[in-house]
């Protein structure tokens, strides 16, 4: 799993489109304690700015025999994330699951089809979102992550200066992964 991956698809079980575009991971692996940590970056598909955000996650391995199970918790979050490598040819594509079960409200789920690559041939698409129904991922929602044009403003135009002036700052912008999901 190290190394660069594009998300080519993305299911969250608290959206109902996806509001992002141009994701990448970088994933690498601390030698002890034995955790897997994400950096990506991703942009907003309403941003004409295309601007670049970033952000990171690492899981702990919980048992060394078992590297295609990770966990992550955070005091400001109730309950345990678990995230499993679910298929994957580790040299091209890869299929991700992300449960979050809490105590006090439904689990939260979110999935991503990968690639080493921008693209990925429609077979592997079909062959890997074949397997996300028995994990109660609703395919009807399992949306493309544009891969095109993502180091350039979108559309090319230019931005009136109200726009910028107005734009919340990164850190108050809906973050992909981390706690602003409601079920």
């Amino acid at each position: 799993m190290l190394g660069t991956w594009y998300v080519i698809q993305y299911y969250a079980s608290s959206e109902e489109a996806l509001p992002y575009r141009c994701m990448q991971a970088v994933f690498t692996m601390s030698p002890y304690p034995l955790e897997i940590t994400m950096n990506f970056t991703y942009s907003f598909t309403d941003d004409p700015l295309n601007e670049k955000l970033f952000g990171n996650i690492t899981w702990t391995i919980p048992d060394p025999s078992q590297h295609a199970h990770w966990t992550h918790s955070e005091d400001i979050y109730e309950g345990v994330y678990n995230t499993y490598v679910v298929d994957s040819d580790y040299s091209s594509w890869a299929l991700l699951l992300h449960c979050a079960e809490k105590s006090k409200s439904p689990r939260y789920l979110s999935s991503f089809i990968m690639s080493r690559q921008p693209l990925l041939g429609i077979n592997v698409i079909s062959y890997l979102r074949d397997k996300l129904p028995r994990y109660d991922i609703d395919l009807t929602y399992m949306f493309d992550m544009t891969q095109n044009e993502c180091d350039v403003p979108q559309n090319g135009i230019d931005i009136p200066p109200s726009v910028l002036v107005n734009r919340l700052p990164p850190g108050l912008r809906r973050h992909p992964l981390k706690g602003h999901h409601q079920i």
